[in-house]
């Protein structure tokens, strides 16, 4: 006789692998548009995309899309083959904790997990703006003026995009988020660019990215909350509830997929995200040949 129990929990972990797949190409899709605003190629194949060349600061030089590498050393070594090990920071995203990156002289940057949430949405999310003393309206940038103050709110020196180049504004799967106070007495964000005493001059206090896979499902990255915003009682949950509305409102029915860690992952598991499975990214501080530090990737990617 089945097992209802052990039938339920193998199909929980076929779901879950599921949605790792599709959380990990999602993420090589948005690293691969970064790379081509920077005018880098990167390549999908064999298992995992990769580019050649080094990538932006902060982005991987790989991301894997199958678990099936990490079960040979062979598979790795081909993987590695495929993007420059040679270059000081160079990084690795093993998007199914399998990989043993350790004897080809990497080590581990951060560990993660990756999140799903269904479509259509639980019922229990909590609300946003009726909870919060400052409501905030999100919106999408248009313009390359926005991306900057999008990204120095999100960490960029000022005047420096960081790794966002204006180019990802033509990208029709790309999407940078943003949210700003709400006006109370109209019910529109305030638009002006001036200062309001909250926030960045820009009136910035939270942003995220969203990539559109296909039409099939949107992938949350780049979530952040500025240091200001909490002056204004905003706190990680009450972006990524703002973060949900937003995508749900210009992408009904779809499913959102990212991944997180720590105080962002808790955020999102708030807010209706289930954890589905664990990702690492390794990377190289030194040359083979050399014995200095190099810049490294970092989450955000």
């Amino acid at each position: 006789m089945t097992d209802p129990g052990a039938a339920a929990a193998k199909a929980e972990r076929a779901d879950h692998a599921d949605w790792v797949r599709a959380a990990a190409r999602n993420n090589a899709e948005w690293c691969d548009a970064v790379c081509r605003a920077h005018g880098l190629r990167g390549d999908f194949g064999d298992g995992a995309w990769a580019s050649p060349h080094r990538t932006p600061p902060l982005y991987p030089d790989a991301v894997t899309l199958t678990d099936r590498l990490g079960t040979s050393a062979d598979a790795a070594a081909d993987l590695l083959a495929r993007i420059n090990t040679a270059s000081p920071g160079c990084s690795v995203k093993d998007s199914f904790a399998r990989l043993d990156l350790a004897p080809a002289g990497f080590e581990v940057l951060f560990e993660a997990q990756w999140i799903h949430r269904p479509a259509p949405a639980p019922t229990t999310a909590p609300a946003f703006l009726g909870s919060l003393a400052h409501p905030l309206e999100w919106d999408v940038l248009t313009e390359p003026a926005d991306l900057s103050a999008w990204a120095v709110a999100w960490g960029a020196e000022p005047g420096d995009c960081g790794p966002f180049r204006p180019e990802l504004l033509a990208d029709d799967a790309t999407h940078f988020l943003r949210a700003r106070p709400a006006d109370t007495d109209t019910g529109t964000g305030t638009g002006t660019g001036t200062d309001t005493g909250t926030g960045t001059g820009t009136n910035i206090l939270a942003g995220a990215v969203a990539t559109l896979s296909g039409g099939e499902l949107v992938g949350l990255s780049n979530v952040f909350t500025t240091p200001e915003a909490a002056t204004a009682g905003i706190g990680p949950q009450d972006t990524w509830a703002g973060c949900v509305s937003a995508v749900t409102a210009r992408w009904p029915g779809l499913p959102v997929v990212g991944y997180e860690s720590g105080a962002d992952l808790e955020a999102a598991v708030a807010n209706g995200f289930r954890a589905v499975g664990p990702l690492r990214v390794w990377w190289r501080t030194v040359r083979p040949d050399a014995d200095h530090a190099g810049t490294g990737a970092a989450e955000g990617a």
